[in-house]
């Protein structure tokens, strides 16, 4: 509904909190929240339930509520004939994934707004994706698909009930049939993934499929460990094209539209093979991940191109998604009004320019170099396989179509003053693009994706150096125990303006015990990693399987959950029983705890299938694979932060990519306390001869400790022995 218009209706999303069930308050659609008081309505009057899952900025969820959920006729239908239930699949991703899980396998696909029909014992029985409002092109609408399943239920109620109950029972023993034990061996799996890749690469493009095409940052992660696999085993050519994939890939997203080449971050993904047109929605996932991805480019290749991505990426996300006391917001939409009367939105008006608004805003000298640099066109950029429906026509998206040694060569002038006129430029025109009415901001706080973003801050820490990126992990921390547990105990799924009544999913257990180990081995404060360990014991308790291993998406403790799902596929957030996987081996090695370590083995089993037959589908499983099979090496620092000695032996290890390894730290107090407690050796680390010192193991056996930093590189080669 256009801004100021007058609110014709109001149903009860409006006493919610999510953005999402907020922008469908004012429907005529009589929508209520995924709960008992629906769940009862249904078995009363005896009505399925029509279920619309989508998110805040999800385009097509717009588009839909726009065609059918404004529409006073269709929602009389749904109104006298469902009970209708809104769910905002980032605060519930347990509902998602479970009614995503039928309707792939019912239909071979997915996608949001997801449309799913259930009985009253939230049972599904049809489902689809977006529909158009009335029958197209021999396709069924909207309107005249809910009066013929309306037509079924009324004629064929007990056949539905009977099917829904048989189909989930069905899918449910699929699901447990995939999860066989099995051992894989890294060696295989390693090469089986490689293949995979390689497979799949763009070499023109980077990239890993053809349009629509994502940036799969996990993939990028994995790539680094096959490179550094394959060169222990010799077999150069193949590391070398491991690491060429990644790097092309990265190159390119980064020289793409997909990419922010103004305000820093990116898209979600780009919709052609190019990385040109994005799909311009930005999600706070995609930020950390891809945050990590780069910084470990940089780690490898010195690229410093990478950096300043890296560092574009924190700057986005300060600038817009920062909550004043450090948490992150989770999303800003794709689409943003088109002028001050806010009554018409587009996809990607916020971010797209015309040739002459850049000449006016640079002057036409310096405004053609910039346009010429950025693949800016006077009839704009967008091909049309790009853009299919003509909603970007005589627009550009920018990307870097030339470098600056390439534009100077043109204009025939010094790349010096290129380098000027582009930064020049890039500061107005965003600075213009500042007074335009900006995307949505989904502003609740999620805590899997906070764990995501805190586990890139804190490798940014470790890579460039500043501490001001370990102060914004630190508070991004603190900020989800203070406002999303109670004393670092009972998780919380999401928060928003005070209010956090949704309790933690897996993932958020995963990516947050990941975030908080990442900040302990920055930092070396101790609490985060206590942290860490009572939250791992949360999550055992409430989504672990002690006796098969590996973790339930769901707590045992959630009411309604009609399928139980354990996640494995890595897709744009990794999966928490992959991410679970690494953060217990981890554990385990900083804390001597092999039973974290018998947990991680049991996860690996239970996935060994995936592992072996389609590993391409787990690459952060396979890293934790990696791990397990050769995460030999602990370094331990002795000594005092501040003090000069030990801050230059800590940042060289930081700075090091080092997959295999943890860092702990010998402080002389409260943490080499906590520590030793099960690791009796740690306990005996201390400084030599009044100077910090590190301590480097392998396979439980410790080297000497070095003093100087020459000494260190020397024991961190990767060929050095024990």
């Amino acid at each position: 509904m256009p801004e100021g218009q007058e609110k014709k209706h109001t149903n009860a999303l409006a006493k919610e909190t999510s953005p999402y069930l907020l922008q469908h308050a004012h429907n005529p659609v009589d929508w209520l929240p995924w709960g008992e008081a629906a769940f009862e309505r249904a078995r009363k009057e005896e009505k399925p339930i029509f279920l619309s899952i989508g998110y805040s900025t999800c385009h097509w969820c717009h588009v839909m509520e726009r065609e059918s959920f404004e529409s006073e006729e269709i929602a009389a239908v749904l109104n006298e004939q469902f009970i209708c239930v809104k769910v905002d699949r980032e605060e519930r991703p347990d509902v998602d994934l479970t009614y995503m899980t039928y309707a792939q396998a019912v239909n071979g696909g997915g996608g949001w707004p997801l449309s799913v029909w259930l009985t009253p014992e939230l049972k599904p029985f049809f489902a689809g994706t977006y529909f158009p409002p009335e029958d197209r092109a021999g396709r069924m609408g909207f309107k005249s698909l809910c009066l013929k399943i309306a037509e079924v239920w009324k004629d064929e109620r007990e056949g539905v009930l009977e099917r829904s109950a048989v189909s989930m029972q069905k899918l449910q023993e699929h699901l447990d049939d995939e999860q066989r034990h099995h051992e894989a061996a890294f060696d295989e799996v390693a090469k089986k993934l490689y293949d995979d890749i390689a497979g799949s690469f763009d070499y023109h493009e980077g990239g890993f499929s053809g349009a629509p095409k994502f940036p799969r940052p996990s993939t990028l992660l994995v790539l680094w460990r096959l490179k550094e696999y394959l060169d222990s085993k010799k077999e150069e050519s193949d590391a070398s094209w491991a690491g060429a994939m990644a790097k092309t890939t990265l190159t390119h997203m980064a020289k793409g539209g997909m990419h922010d080449q103004l305000g820093g971050g990116f898209h979600r993904y780009s919709v052609d093979g190019y990385w040109h047109i994005p799909h311009y929605e930005k999600m706070l996932y995609d930020q950390g991940q891809l945050l990590t991805a780069y910084l470990e480019g940089y780690q490898h290749l010195g690229m410093g191109y990478f950096v300043e991505v890296a560092k574009g990426i924190i700057t986005y996300c300060n600038r817009e998604l920062r909550h004043p006391e450090g948490g992150y917001y989770s999303a800003e939409d794709a689409d943003s009004y088109i002028d001050d009367t806010r009554t018409e939105k587009r996809e990607g008006f916020f971010y797209v320019w015309k040739a002459a608004e850049i000449d006016e805003r640079l002057g036409k000298e310096e405004g053609s170099i910039f346009r010429y640099a950025f693949g800016a066109r006077r009839d704009g950029n967008a091909r049309p396989e790009s853009d299919p429906h003509g909603e970007l026509t005589g627009t550009n998206t920018l990307f870097r179509a030339y470098t600056v040694k390439k534009t100077a060569e043109f204009f025939k002038l010094e790349p010096e003053k290129v380098e000027d006129i582009i930064t020049r430029g890039i500061k107005v025109l965003l600075e213009s693009r500042g007074k335009r009415q900006h995307p949505h901001l989904d502003d609740k706080v999620l805590t899997a994706w906070n764990g995501l973003m805190i586990s890139g801050l804190a490798k940014a820490s470790n890579v460039l150096g500043d501490k001001a990126h370990l102060e914004s992990a630190k508070k991004c921390a603190q900020f989800i125990y203070d406002k999303l547990s109670n004393n670092g105990r009972e998780l919380r799924r999401s928060w928003r303006e005070g209010s956090s009544t949704v309790p933690a999913f897996a993932p958020d257990y995963a990516m947050l015990i990941q975030g908080l180990l990442d900040l302990y081995e920055a930092s070396f404060e101790i609490k985060w990693l206590k942290w860490a360990t009572t939250l791992q014991d949360e999550f055992e308790a409430k989504c672990g399987d002690p006796e098969k291993g590996g973790y339930f998406s769901v707590s045992k403790t959630i009411p309604n959950s009609v399928l139980q799902v354990k996640e494995d596929y890595d897709s744009a957030e990794p999966s928490p029983n992959s991410v679970a996987a690494l953060n217990l081996l981890r554990l385990g090695k900083m804390l001597a705890d092999d039973t974290c370590r018998t947990s991680a083995e049991k996860i690996l089993k239970l996935f060994g299938h995936s592992l072996s037959k389609s590993p391409f589908s787990v690459p952060v499983m396979v890293s934790a694979l990696d791990f397990m099979q050769h995460g030999e090496m602990e370094i331990v620092l002795a000594g005092t932060p501040g003090d000069a000695g030990f801050d230059a032996l800590a940042a060289e290890v930081r700075k090091r990519y080092l997959p295999h390894a943890v860092i702990l730290h010998a402080d002389g107090g409260e943490g080499q306390q906590f520590l030793s407690m099960k690791n009796e050796a740690l306990g005996a680390m201390k400084p030599v001869g009044g100077k910090a010192a590190v301590y480097v193991c392998r396979n439980r056996a410790c080297q000497a400790p070095v003093t100087t930093v020459e000494a260190l590189m020397k024991v961190l080669e990767p060929k050095a022995e024990a």
